[in-house]
C-alpha cells in the first residue's frame, strides 16, 4: 500500500506497476499483439482494395475484423474460467500465427476475396478470449486493489496509444515493404508474444476450476448474464458504459466527411478523428493520478459533462474549435477508467471470464451499432447535425440514468473494495469459493454448474 507523509492513502506510481514481477512481459506481449492486429487489418484492407478497387469491399474487411471479435469474446471467454489465463493467451497467439501463415499463402497465390475474408473472420474470432484472459491475469498479478487500479490505467493508456501506433505503423509498413512482408511482421508479433508469455511464471490464482465440456459454454454465458443481473451495482455500471457509446462513437464516425465538407481536404478528417483519442489519453493521465475512491466519485459528473462539448459542432465553428471541443469530450471520457476498473473488481473471481467476455462483447457490439447510427443520421442530415443529435440523445439517457443512480449502494461497494485504509484483496476464503466479499452487495451468488469441479487456474 502507498501512503503519503501525512498517512493518507496515496496513488501507486507507474514505476511500481512496471516493477511488479511478471507484469512487464505480459504488457509487452499485449502491445505486440495490438500492433500486429492493426498492421494486419491495414494490410488486408490494402490487398482487398488492390484486388477490387472497391471502397465497399475495403470497408467490409474492417467489418469482418469487428463482428467475429464480438462473437469470440462472447462465446469463447468462458474458457478463461476453465483454463489458466496464460494457457488461453498462448493458445490464441499460436493459433492466430498459424492463420496468418494461411493468410500469407492465400494472398501470395490467389486473389480469392472470400477465402481471405474467411481467414480474417476466424483470425479475429479466435482472438476474442485473449482480451478477457489478459484482464483475468491482471487481477492475479495485482492482488492489491490500488496497484491493480493503477495497472489498469496504464494498460488502458497503452491501448489508446498502441491503436494509434498500430495504424501509423501499418500504413508505413505496407507502403515500405509490401503486403507479404507486412503479414510476416504480423506473424512475428504473435510468435514473440507467445514466447514472452511462455517465459513467465504467473502467480497462482486463488480461484479453483477445472476443464468442463465445451458444449456447456452457452450455459456459462447464461450464468455470466445472471451474475450481472443479480447485482444492481454491476448492472448500472454496464448500463452507464453502454449509454455513453453513442456520443463517444459519433465524432469518429463522421470525422472524415465533416473534415472534407468544411475544409475540402482529407487532412482535417484525420486530425478530427484523432482528437477524441488524444483527449482520452490526456484524461486517463490526469484521472489516474487520483486515489481510486476519488476517481469513482467523479464518474457520473464526468459522464454528464462528456457530451456537452460536442454540441459546439452544431454551430459549425472554425475547425480548430471543433477539434478542441472533440478533444475535450475525449478527455472527459476518462470516467470509463474507474468505471471499468470497479466493474472488474466487483465481479466474483470465479465468474470473471464469463462476465468480462459477455460485457466486452456487448460494449463492442453497441459501439458498432452506434457508429452505424451516427453515419445514418449524418447521411440524412449532415455530419455536424449527427454529432449534435447523438450528443443530445446520449445526454438525455445519462440524465435518466443519473436520476436512478444507486449512489449509496455504489459507494458501499467501492468502499468495500478499496477500503478506507487501502486493504488489499478480499479474503482468500471468498476468492477460493468464487464469491465476492459480502459488503460488496453483489446480490446472490450464481450457482455454478455441479458438473464443473474446480482446480487451480494459475498459469
Amino acid at each position: 500500500m502507498v501512503r503519503g507523509r501525512d498517512g493518507a492513502v496515496g496513488v501507486p506510481s507507474y514505476t511500481e506497476v512496471l516493477r511488479t514481477p511478471v507484469f512487464l512481459p505480459v504488457f509487452m506481449a499485449s502491445t505486440l499483439s495490438t500492433w500486429g492486429d492493426y498492421i494486419a487489418r491495414i494490410t488486408i484492407a490494402s490487398v482487398v482494395f488492390a484486388w477490387t478497387g472497391s471502397a465497399l469491399a475495403t470497408a467490409a474487411t474492417f467489418a469482418v475484423s469487428l463482428v467475429p471479435s464480438i462473437l469470440g469474446r462472447a462465446l469463447l471467454s468462458p474458457l478463461c474460467d476453465r483454463w489458466p489465463p496464460r494457457t488461453v493467451m498462448v493458445g490464441t497467439h499460436l493459433l492466430r500465427a498459424l492463420l496468418v501463415v494461411a493468410l500469407i499463402a492465400t494472398v501470395a497465390t490467389t486473389q480469392s476475396l472470400v477465402l481471405v475474408l474467411s481467414i480474417v473472420f476466424v483470425l479475429e474470432f479466435i482472438g476474442g478470449p485473449a482480451i478477457t484472459a489478459g484482464q483475468v491475469l491482471l487481477t492475479d498479478i495485482f492482488p492489491d486493489r490500488r496497484l491493480y487500479a493503477r495497472a489498469f490505467s496504464l494498460t488502458t493508456l497503452a491501448t489508446q496509444i498502441n491503436q494509434a501506433v498500430g495504424l501509423a505503423l501499418g500504413g508505413v509498413i505496407v507502403s515500405a515493404i509490401g503486403d507479404t512482408q507486412a503479414l510476416l511482421l504480423d506473424l512475428t508479433t504473435f510468435v514473440l508474444g507467445a514466447a514472452l508469455l511462455l517465459w513467465i511464471t504467473p502467480p497462482k490464482s486463488l480461484v479453483e476450476n477445472v476443464e468442463a465440456p465445451l458444449h456447456s459454454l452457452a450455459g456459462d454465458l447464461a450464468q455470466g448474464w445472471q451474475q450481472i443481473r443479480s447485482s444492481r451495482v454491476l448492472t448500472v455500471l454496464l448500463l452507464l458504459s453502454l449509454a455513453s457509446a453513442l456520443a463517444i462513437a459519433a465524432p469518429e464516425a463522421v470525422a472524415l466527411p465533416y473534415g472534407a465538407e468544411h475544409s475540402g481536404a482529407s487532412t482535417w478528417g484525420g486530425l478530427l478523428m484523432a482528437a477524441p483519442i488524444l483527449g482520452a489519453v490526456v484524461g486517463v493521465l490526469l484521472i489516474s493520478r487520483l486515489p481510486a475512491e476519488r476517481q469513482f466519485r467523479m464518474v457520473m459528473r464526468l459522464a454528464l459533462l462528456m457530451p456537452l462539448p460536442l454540441l459546439v459542432t452544431v454551430f459549425t465553428p472554425p475547425l480548430p474549435v471543433v477539434w478542441a471541443a472533440w478533444f475535450l469530450s475525449g478527455a472527459l471520457q476518462s470516467y470509463m477508467l474507474p468505471l471499468q476498473s470497479a466493474f472488474t473488481l466487483l465481479v466474483p473471481p470465479a465468474m470473471r471470464g464469463r462476465v468480462f467476455g459477455l460485457a466486452g462483447a456487448m460494449s463492442v457490439g453497441v459501439t458498432g451499432v452506434c457508429f452505424l447510427a451516427a453515419g445514418w443520421v449524418s447521411e440524412h442530415t449532415s455530419p455536424a447535425a449527427s454529432v449534435g443529435i447523438c450528443a443530445v440523445v446520449t445526454l438525455g439517457v445519462l440524465v435518466l440514468l443519473a436520476a436512478r443512480w444507486p449512489r449509496e449502494e455504489v459507494a458501499r461497494s467501492i468502499e468495500a473494495t478499496f477500503g478506507r485504509d487501502g486493504d488489499d484483496a478480499p479474503s482468500a476464503a471468498a476468492e477460493r469459493t468464487g464469491g465476492g466479499v459480502e459488503d460488496l452487495d453483489l446480490g446472490p451468488e450464481v450457482p455454478t454448474d455441479p458438473l464443473i469441479p474446480r482446480k487451480a487456474s494459475g498459469g
